[in-house]
């Protein structure tokens, strides 16, 4: 009978329990409470253009550009330039001390006259069969080799000049007037400047969406409001092993004189472009794990939608499946939301914002 007691006691327990867990559900009234709304924001899905880039950073480099090296030891008589000057191809740059040189050049002469006298004398002679033939050939090689010596002193008189080797801007001088200077040692740095180059490193998982010709832009610090434009000079055949990259050297277009060698910038490579994609807004993506999903709403009422990304720019995604144009997405307040919530949207449901027209994507990498 004990027993029996207590088993209805926890059964009325039981009961008690279930009867307050109700009785929280409804109002004081008794009637059953109405399931509040979550309050959202939203906007609706597009069609529009998006464009897919590769975005790389890279410093510019100049394609030509030459360290000139003294031929000729010395001391640096005369500096014709300075730094930041244009030279043409073969101007004289800087002057050596040449006095000893042309004295060099004076005497190969005094002794390139002598033989030539003295050859032409022994071939005279030799013609009338008064000397061996062994003694013609004799001043004849002693003659060649007084040619050479003048060439040679004339030569090292001419390289005294330091002479540009192409046209461009003096970038750098390493020499002082009056300083005594090495045959081989750096005089001066010659740029040009009209053919810069950005060199980007690619995964080699992506290369094949690259190829020459393709455009590019440019954006450095220096000129923050400006786009500079390039195109794929070469992409390197053969892939970096110890980077699992492939070097692709983008040239940028002539006649863009902000743009300096060792300036850093932010390079893109257009690739790909679609007219009429659906397009939605970054906000309303929600990732879980590599899986990417929205909320739809649809009569109040927010459900959970698993989609398929392809290509994104600065403000949207491009959407492969799982949505249409037109749908209505929650972009702020998903933290809040379970699947089929009850919602209140709070701003006009507009479309999303226009997708531009030139877009270009805003991640490192390439999408899609």
């Amino acid at each position: 009978m004990r027993r029996r007691g207590a088993h209805v006691g926890i059964a009325a327990c039981l009961l008690g329990l279930l009867a307050g867990c109700n009785g929280a559900a409804k109002a004081p009234d008794g009637k059953p409470k109405e399931e509040a709304s979550i309050p959202v924001e939203v906007a609706q899905a597009i069609v529009g253009p998006i464009e897919a880039a590769y975005r790389g950073t890279a410093t510019l480099e100049a394609e030509d550009e030459a360290t000139v090296n003294a031929k000729q030891g010395g001391v640096i008589e005369q500096i014709l330039v300075e730094e930041g000057q244009r030279v043409r191809a073969g101007q004289v740059l800087a002057r050596l001390e040449t006095e000893r040189l042309a004295l060099e050049v004076a005497r190969a002469k005094s002794a390139l006259d002598k033989l030539e006298q003295d050859h032409r004398r022994n071939e005279s002679v030799y013609q009338r069969n008064l000397v061996s033939r062994e003694a013609y050939e004799r001043t004849k090689f002693e003659l060649e080799g007084a040619r050479a010596a003048y060439d040679l002193a004339r030569l090292a008189l001419q390289e005294s000049e330091i002479r540009a080797p192409f046209d461009g801007v003096v970038s750098l001088r390493h020499i002082k007037a009056g300083n005594q200077i090495q045959a081989g040692s750096p005089a001066f740095r010659i740029t040009r400047m009209d053919r810069l180059q950005a060199q980007i490193h690619v995964p080699e998982r992506d290369i094949h969406k690259l190829a020459a010709g393709q455009k590019a832009t440019l954006r450095v610090d220096a000129w923050p409001a400006k786009t500079f434009a390039g195109e794929i000079l070469r992409i390197n055949p053969v892939v970096d092993a110890s980077t699992g990259t492939v070097k692709v050297t983008v040239a940028m277009t002539p006649e863009q004189p902000e743009l300096k060698p060792g300036m850093f910038g932010r390079v893109e490579i257009l690739y790909d472009r679609r007219e009429r994609a659906v397009l939605i807004p970054k906000d309303a993506v929600v990732t879980e794990d590599a899986q990417h999903s929205v909320f739809v709403v649809q009569d109040g009422r927010a459900h959970r939608r698993a989609v398929s990304i392809g290509y994104s720019d600065a403000d949207h995604y491009e959407v492969l499946s799982g949505l249409v144009a037109g749908d209505t997405l929650v972009i702020t307040g998903q933290s809040s939301l379970r699947d089929d919530s009850k919602v209140e949207i709070v701003n006009a449901p507009t479309a999303a914002p226009d997708a531009k027209a030139s877009s270009v994507a805003a991640q490192d990498g390439l999408q899609g």
